[in-house]
């Protein structure tokens, strides 16, 4: 009998952390991508750390690179979003690297740029419309308004109207008029802004299959302790990952 009480322990034992096991396995993993082949931003290592942090509390794992021998097909199936943070430089990927990043986005795939995503592979037009933009120019880092003009989507939820924050603001070109636009900077609350007012800042697309969102906030190491930021960056990748 006594042996019998142990194998039945031993059983449940085995199929309790097999559960957990399976349960672990389950977990959405992302993958964070920060190669810089241009200017280095000082804040990728806080902004890992951060997305890092977030894992935890929203319950989903990451991977970290700065390599593109993972952009191919079968690697990257098994993320749920790409998270473009702050990448920069043209001719990163090569032919077979670009097919299996389109492949990912055909087949549902999720994609979060965060600030300088749209500050690289200027050669790719294909990249610049899913991205939403390329990066053009930004003056000095300087506090501004921002404005929600899509106040009843959820990835805007609970952001103040009109948010004010400090950060580096990019001006773009080769825009993308396709996206959904999110959040606006209000050019006459700072200086330096050359869209004539319009001035998109934060956006997201359904784009060949798969889910695409940007904010261009995210340039200094504040941001990554920013709790309102945070929100948004989670909002943003939550849509993404779905």
């Amino acid at each position: 009998m006594k042996f019998q009480s142990k194998l039945v322990l031993v059983l449940i034992m085995v199929m309790f952390f097999g559960f957990k096991a399976d349960q672990h396995a389950k977990k959405p993993i992302v993958l964070v991508f920060s190669l810089t082949k241009g200017y280095r931003h000082a804040s990728i290592e806080d902004g890992i750390a951060a997305i890092k942090k977030m894992g935890l509390a929203q319950g989903f794992d990451i991977d970290t690179t700065e390599s593109v021998t993972v952009f191919t097909a079968d690697n990257l199936k098994k993320y749920k979003a790409l998270i473009f943070l702050n990448p920069t430089g043209s001719n990163i990927f090569n032919d077979q690297q670009k097919q299996a990043l389109k492949q990912y986005i055909n087949n549902g795939g999720g994609y979060v740029g965060v600030h300088a995503a749209s500050d690289c592979s200027f050669e790719w037009e294909w990249y610049g419309k899913m991205v939403g933009g390329f990066f053009e120019s930004h003056p000095k880092i300087q506090e501004a308004k921002l404005n929600i003009i899509a106040p009843k989507n959820k990835m805007v939820k609970g952001l103040p109207q009109p948010w004010v924050h400090k950060d580096e603001w990019y001006n773009f070109k080769s825009f993308n008029t396709d996206v959904k636009v999110l959040i606006k900077v209000d050019e006459t609350s700072y200086q330096g802004g050359n869209m004539k007012n319009d001035h998109p800042i934060s956006w997201y697309h359904e784009f060949e299959g798969g889910r695409i969102f940007y904010t261009a906030l995210g340039h200094t190491k504040e941001c990554y302790t920013d709790p309102i930021f945070l929100n948004h960056l989670w909002a943003g990748l939550k849509w993404a990952m779905h």
